[in-house]
This record gives C-alpha cells, structure tokens and sequence, in this order.
C-alpha cells in the first residue's frame, strides 16, 4: 500500500517530531511516500534545493499514485488542504487527524466534508489508535 502524508511545512514546523513518529508508524502499514514532511532538519523554508514546480509536480504524482491520504491538520497549512482537496477530487480515501486547542477551530471546509474522515486526538498514542483504527477498516 502506498501512502501519502500530509503535514505542515512552510505554514510552520512545530509538529515535525510528532509528524515523524506518525510516519514512522505509517510504515506498519505500507509505504510512505513523503517521509521527507517529518525529516527534523526540514525548516518552514521548505526544500530549498528544488524548484516550487518541481515540488508540485512531484507530489501530485505522489498523490495520484497513493492509495490512501494521512493528513495531520493541526497547524493550518495551504499546501495541505490543496492536497486534500486533490485527493478528494480524484476518490481517494482521507484520514484528517486534528489535535484540539484553545481558541482554535479546524476549516469548515475539511471539518464539514463528508468525504474526509476527520478523528480529534489529544496525545500521539490517540492518533495512532486512529491510525490503526483507519486501515483496518481498509481491508
């Protein structure tokens, strides 16, 4: 199984460690194509060695190819909701993990999709039960 993670880069990189267990879990379960989104050294500034053209590229084929979305939504990220909303438009199947906090609300636009699945957690061992919870329900 291929699949694709979906986790803040440029919009902020406060999430990397947990974004990099998530992916680490992921493994369990099939190949992840974008490992690189929990990769400690990756900063806000993105892959500054590639072009943004290249990026887009690269990871639409990525999604095209995925069998399944993991995206974490936590930290609002424009590049993450253009994935998920690909993904939607070409039937993929979406798991959207959002960590609540204070004073904060989740997009209405992914919250409010019927074609997402959308899982709060508070704490990494949650979102893994998510997770597993997710692809159990895939086979």
């Amino acid at each position: 199984m291929k699949i694709y993670f979906a986790g803040s880069i440029r919009g902020g990189r406060d999430d990397k460690e947990l974004y990099g267990k998530l992916i680490q879990h992921l493994g369990k379960y099939g190949q992840v194509l974008t490992e690189h989104v929990g990769d400690g050294n990756l900063n806000d500034s993105g892959e500054d060695h590639q072009p943004d053209q290249w990026i887009y590229k690269r990871d639409m084929e990525w999604v095209r190819a995925s069998d399944v979305i993991v995206a974490e939504v936590t930290t609002p990220s424009l590049g993450v909701g253009y994935e998920i909303g690909s993904s939607e438009a070409i039937g993929k199947k979406i798991l959207c993990l959002y960590r609540s906090q204070p004073n904060k609300s989740l997009s209405a636009m992914i919250n409010g999709n019927p074609n997402v699945q959308v899982i709060s957690y508070a704490n990494l061992e949650e979102a893994i039960h998510h997770i597993d919870k997710f692809f159990q329900s895939q086979s």
